[in-house]
C-alpha cells in the first residue's frame, strides 16, 4: 500500500487531536481525547498535568484513526502543541514533576541576578521593570528557587513540544518554531541565545538542557520502535517539524499574508500578522517564529480570551452544560442564542477582558472589568459582552499591529474552537468593519501542521506552495453597516479609554489585596 496521508497530532489545552489529511488538505479521519481536567491547580493560580498524560492522550487518539484508516496509509507525521507549557526532565526523558501548564501564575521571587552592566543597560532603556517580570513569570526560574533538588536533577529543561518529540524519535530536538516561552531564544535569529547573551543571566536554564533546533518542515527524526509500537505506526515513520498551534493555525486558515489579520478565538485569543522580516509591535515583546519558515507572527494576544467562555458556562451555563452532556455537544454550542436575545453594545454592557495580568498593555496589575450593568442586563447581556469585550481587544492589537507596520490591513481571517459560533464572527467582522473570512475546517492548527509535513516530504516545493495547495474553502460574513457605525463609537469613546483610566484604581487594589501577587 502507498502511503497517501498525512498525520497531524495537535496537543492543546482542552483536548488531543489526531488527524489524517490526504494531500489536498481534506480531512480523512479524526479522533478527538479530551483532557478533562485541562490541567489541576495544586495551589491558587497553579496550573500543572503529568506531561505522560499528553503523551498518552496522544496515543488514544492516534490507535482510534485505525479503525477508520489503515495506518500504512500514513506517510509521515507533525506535532504541534500548546505554547509555554514546560517540562523537566531526567536524562532518559523521565519527568521530573508535572509540566507547568501556561495559564499558571505563580512568580519566581528571587531570580538570578542580572549583573551591574546588563542591569544598567535595561534601566537605561527604560526597561528594569518589563524585564523583572519577565524574569518572575519565568517558570524556570521558580523551580530553581523553590524545588533546588528538582532543579538540580533537571538534565532538560523544555518545552512540551520538545520533550513529546523525544519520546517519539529519542532524540533531543525540537522545531525552532515552537519556541515560545520564558527561554533563552533569540526571536530575531530563531536560534537559542549566543554565549553572554543577558537571557542566560535572566533565567536559571542552562545550554545543555535544550534540545537541538530545527527548522519548520525539516525532518526531526523517525519513531523508535518502542514510539512506533504504542502509535500503531511503523517504526522510522518521519517525525517533520511542525510549530507552535497558534502559528498552525495561522498557516492552517490561510491567514499568512502580510497583510491579513489573522484572529484565533482559542483558549488564549490572538490577532497575529505573517511578516517577512522582525518586527516588535509592542516594545521588547518579540514577534514569534512563523509556521512559514524565516517568516515572524506579530502577535497580540489575550491570555484568557475564548477560556472565558467556559468560565462563563461554569459559573452561569449549568443549565447549558447538563443538557449538552446529554446530547454529547460542547456547552458553548448551545449559548449561541444568547447572542440573538442581546442587540449590538449589549445595552451598555462592557466587558475588559482582563482576566489574568500580563508583562505590558495590560501590564501585572490588569484585572478583568465589566461597566454599564442595569435593572435590563442579564445573562444573555453578559455573555454577549463577553465575546465583543474579546473582538474590541483584539481590534486595539490591530491598530497597535497597523501602527508598527506602517498600513492599513486589508483582510481578517478567524479560526479557533469559538469560530465555531457564527455570532462570534460576525462581531468580529462587524468591530473589524471587515469581511470576516472563517475556514470551513475548525482544526486549522492540525492543517498547519500537515502542511508543513507536506512541504517535508517533498510533495509541494516549499511550505508557502502547500498551503496555497491544502488550504480549504471558506465562509464569508460581511459586516454590518449599523453594527459598524455603533462598534466604532463604542470603541473610540468607552472600550478604547477604559483600561487607562483603570490602571490607578487596579494598582491600588493590587496593593491592597495582594492579587494579583
Amino acid at each position: 500500500m502507498t502511503p497517501d496521508l498525512l498525520l497531524a497530532i495537535d496537543v492543546g489545552t482542552q483536548s488531543v487531536r489526531a488527524i489524517a489529511f490526504d494531500r489536498n488538505g481534506r480531512p480523512v479521519a479524526q479522533q478527538r481525547v479530551r483532557l478533562d481536567p485541562p490541567f489541576v491547580a495544586p495551589e491558587p493560580g497553579w496550573a500543572e498535568m503529568d506531561a505522560e498524560v499528553y503523551l498518552d492522550s496522544a496515543v488514544q487518539a492516534c490507535r482510534g484513526l485505525w479503525s477508520e484508516i489503515e495506518p500504512a496509509r500514513i506517510a509521515a507525521l507533525a506535532l504541534t502543541t500548546q505554547r509555554g507549557t514546560l517540562v523537566n526532565a531526567d536524562s532518559a526523558g523521565r519527568p521530573l514533576r508535572p509540566a507547568i501548564v501556561w495559564p499558571d501564575q505563580r512568580l519566581c521571587s528571587a531570580p538570578p541576578a542580572l549583573g551591574v552592566l546588563w542591569s544598567a543597560l535595561f534601566a537605561a532603556a527604560g526597561a528594569r521593570e518589563l524585564l523583572r517580570q519577565l524574569q518572575r513569570q519565568a517558570e524556570a526560574n521558580w523551580i530553581a528557587e523553590h524545588e533546588p533538588a528538582i532543579w538540580a536533577r533537571s538534565e532538560r529543561c523544555l518545552l512540551l513540544s520538545g520533550w513529546l518529540t523525544h519520546a517519539l524519535v529519542g532524540d533531543w530536538v525540537d522545531s525552532a518554531a515552537c519556541q515560545v516561552g520564558y527561554l533563552p531564544f533569540d526571536y530575531r535569529r530563531q536560534q537559542w541565545a549566543r554565549p553572554g547573551d543577558w537571557r542566560w543571566k535572566a533565567l536559571a536554564i542552562r545550554p545543555g538542557q535544550l534540545p537541538r533546533l530545527v527548522a519548520p518542515g525539516q525532518r526531526l527524526g523517525g519513531l523508535t520502535p518502542a514510539a512506533a509500537a504504542r502509535l500503531g505506526l511503523a517504526p522510522g515513520l518521519p517525525l517533520i517539524a511542525a510549530a507552535a498551534d497558534k502559528a498552525c493555525e495561522v498557516l492552517g486558515s490561510g491567514g499568512h499574508d502580510a497583510d491579513c489579520a489573522h484572529l484565533s478565538f482559542g483558549t488564549a485569543a490572538s490577532i497575529n500578522t505573517t511578516q517577512p522580516r522582525y518586527l516588535e509591535v509592542q516594545r521588547l515583546l518579540p514577534a514569534y517564529p512563523a509556521a512559514l519558515p524565516g517568516s515572524f507572527n506579530t502577535e497580540v494576544h489575550i491570555q484568557r480570551g475564548f477560556w472565558l467562555v467556559s468560565w462563563f458556562g461554569q459559573q452561569f451555563g449549568q443549565a447549558e452544560a447538563a443538557h449538552a452532556a446529554a446530547l454529547g455537544i460542547e456547552p458553548e454550542a448551545l449559548f449561541e442564542p444568547l447572542l440573538d436575545q442581546t442587540p449590538p453594545g449589549a445595552q451598555g454592557l462592557t466587558l475588559l477582558p482582563h482576566w489574568s495580568p500580563g508583562l505590558r498593555d495590560p501590564g501585572p496589575e490588569a484585572k478583568g472589568a465589566v461597566i454599564g450593568f442595569g435593572d435590563v442586563h442579564g445573562r444573555a447581556h453578559l455573555y454577549r459582552a463577553i465575546i465583543e469585550g474579546i473582538v474590541h481587544q483584539l481590534r486595539a492589537g490591530r491598530e497597535l499591529t497597523e501602527k508598527k507596520l506602517g498600513r492599513r490591513l486589508a483582510r481578517l481571517v478567524v479560526s479557533g474552537g469559538g469560530s465555531r459560533s457564527a455570532g462570534a464572527v460576525q462581531i468580529a467582522a462587524d468591530v473589524f468593519g471587515l469581511a470576516a473570512e472563517r475556514p470551513r475546517l475548525t482544526d486549522s492548527s492540525a492543517l498547519g501542521a500537515a502542511m508543513l509535513a507536506a512541504a517535508g516530504l517533498g510533495w509541494y516545493p516549499d511550505v508557502a506552495s502547500a498551503a496555497r495547495a491544502m488550504a480549504g474553502p471558506t465562509e464569508r460574513f460581511e459586516p454590518r453597516p449599523e453594527n459598524v457605525a455603533l462598534y466604532e463609537r463604542l470603541h473610540r469613546e468607552v472600550f478604547a479609554p477604559l483600561a487607562p483610566r483603570l490602571a490607578p484604581l487596579n494598582r491600588r487594589l493590587r496593593a491592597i489585596t495582594g492579587y494579583p501577587g
